[in-house]
């Protein structure tokens, strides 16, 4: 895999979870680090000059009017030694990835006044594999600073950091890799953690997780159509013409696209439920939810989103509110709300799979009938998983209260709002594979059912993992293993369409 060149713009969510989840090196383009000794000159230029600025010769937050005088490198330790507040389970090592990529892809835009030595060091210490111990709490979403600091100390050579397996202090690490710890010049340290970083990095993990669970739930969908014996004349192109919503056309193609063949079953029913009927303005709302949630991500990840911003053109150092996550935050919150919808209807679908008998299907998709509990003793377990979704689904970024003596009186809490995401998607996945595997179970118990090429391809990978339920029997572990199986990153690449993905972002 070739290296990710920074080069301040142009960064995509893909490119985040490459270099977090797979190594991808990253190196530094032509032009960036003379871009950083610019605004670094203009921002010695106007401390220089006397201007006050935020971090570099004032205090932070309720102490903004104190003057800073003496040593400006030990005020920057003495900064990131005491918002080094962050508590809790550590974040993984992929999300610390994401944040660090997140940062430097900020700084290249050149507006942090960051010294290039600093950059370059990150950059290091970022292709070295050198994780800083980041705890997940702290943050309420007005710049990760406190969650940041994190990265910030492993530079100087204090806090902990995972290396080659170990958890170790972090001059250890560095000393390990060959690498020296930084000194840090005014206004340094702010620069390394007053941003976004941990939302961003970890909103372009989310991004990517939602729109490979997306497709395997269209998967699911069309695979249930196959099994209930569906009326398909949903997926008619005119009707999504007729209400162009947004991302409706786009699923209904794609579940057409699952169920192509040369000659399509007769339907079984003049109108299905209204979770199957209503799947793909259903599942266009995660399309559209995903992609605003891209944009929102790719925004942050090329914008300099500094306090204070340099403008080295202008030969300027103003106060911003950049490092403010308002629409990030409303993204995720929305892509929260759209993947509760789908799981609800995820959810419908497995109670009417294994309910009481629908278009010929046995009751329970028990082939044996009598006593037998089928499938629908999930039906509790499907409901529990709907409900932890829902309960997820609650807006978060209106509950903050004023800090730093009213200094700090709003936030975002994007942290927060993306961390539930992600476990909503876990979730999600967990209702997949649960419909899955009763639509499977109704193809089965379907006599005289042909599949289409990529709906067989779906039910043969199912049944790879469990057998035809033919009489009771342990499902809880089977429902695990798949659910396994659909997060481990396999299962997209070899069952769906080559272009599904694509169509989708």
């Amino acid at each position: 895999m070739s290296a990710l060149v920074l080069t301040g713009s142009g960064i995509s969510v893909a490119e985040v979870v490459a270099v977090a989840r797979e190594a991808r090196r990253v190196e530094i383009g032509p032009g960036v680090l003379g871009r950083l000794e610019k605004a670094r000159k203009v921002l010695d230029q106007a401390a220089a000059a006397g201007q006050q600025i935020y971090g570099l010769n004032t205090g932070l937050g309720a102490n903004l009017g104190t003057a800073v005088k003496g040593d400006a490198s030990a005020f920057q330790r003495q900064l990131l030694e005491g918002r080094s507040g962050a508590v809790g389970e550590a974040l993984p090592a992929e999300t610390v990835r994401a944040a660090m990529l997140a940062r430097l892809a900020m700084l290249a835009v050149g507006g942090s006044g960051l010294s290039p030595a600093v950059f370059v060091a990150l950059v290091d210490t970022l292709n070295a594999g050198i994780h800083p111990v980041m705890p997940s709490l702290g943050s309420i979403g007005a710049g990760d600073l406190v969650l940041m600091t994190a990265v910030a100390r492993v530079l100087i050579g204090e806090g902990e950091a995972d290396y080659q397996g170990r958890r170790m202090p972090a001059a250890k690490a560095l000393v390990m890799a060959r690498l020296a710890p930084i000194d840090l010049a005014p206004k340094d340290g702010l620069s390394l953690i007053n941003a976004s970083a941990v939302s961003a990095g970890s909103g372009a993990l989310v991004v990517t997780d939602a729109l490979s669970a997306l497709a395997q739930q269209q998967q699911a969908g069309a695979l249930t159509m196959e099994g209930i014996g569906a009326n398909r004349t949903i997926l008619d192109p005119r009707l999504h013409l007729a209400r162009p919503a947004a991302g409706q056309a786009e699923a209904a193609k794609a579940l057409h696209d699952l169920l192509a063949r040369d000659e399509a079953p007769a339907p079984t029913t003049l109108q299905d439920p209204l979770s199957i009927r209503c799947m793909p303005s259903i599942h266009g709302t995660v399309i559209e939810a995903i992609d605003q949630a891209r944009r929102a991500v790719e925004i942050e990840l090329n914008a300099a989103a500094d306090n204070p911003l340099v403008l080295s053109d202008d030969e300027l150092v103003l106060s911003t509110g950049n490092f403010h996550t308002a629409s990030l935050s409303l993204a995720f919150e929305t892509l929260g709300l759209a993947i509760a919808q789908c799981a609800a209807a995820s959810a419908a679908r497995f109670i009417q799979l294994t309910g009481s008998g629908r278009n010929g299907l046995p009751k329970y998709l028990s082939p044996v009938g009598g006593a037998s509990a089928g499938f629908v003793p999930l039906q509790k377990t499907v409901t529990s998983i709907l409900a932890a979704i829902r309960h997820k689904a609650n807006p978060v970024m209106l509950d903050f209260l004023p800090v730093s003596e009213g200094v700090e009186d709003h936030a975002t809490q994007t942290p927060l709002v993306i961390a539930k995401c992600a476990a909503m998607v876990a979730l999600w996945r967990r209702l997949i594979a649960f419909e899955l595997m009763a639509a499977a179970q109704a193809v089965d118990l379907r006599d005289g059912l042909t599949l289409a090429p990529h709906t067989a391809a779906i039910h043969t990978a199912i049944r790879a993992l469990m057998p035809t339920l033919r009489e009771d029997r342990p499902l809880g572990i089977e429902a695990d293993a798949l659910h396994a199986a659909l997060a481990d990153g396999n299962w997209q690449a070899t069952l769906a369409p080559a272009d599904l993905v694509e169509e989708q972002a």
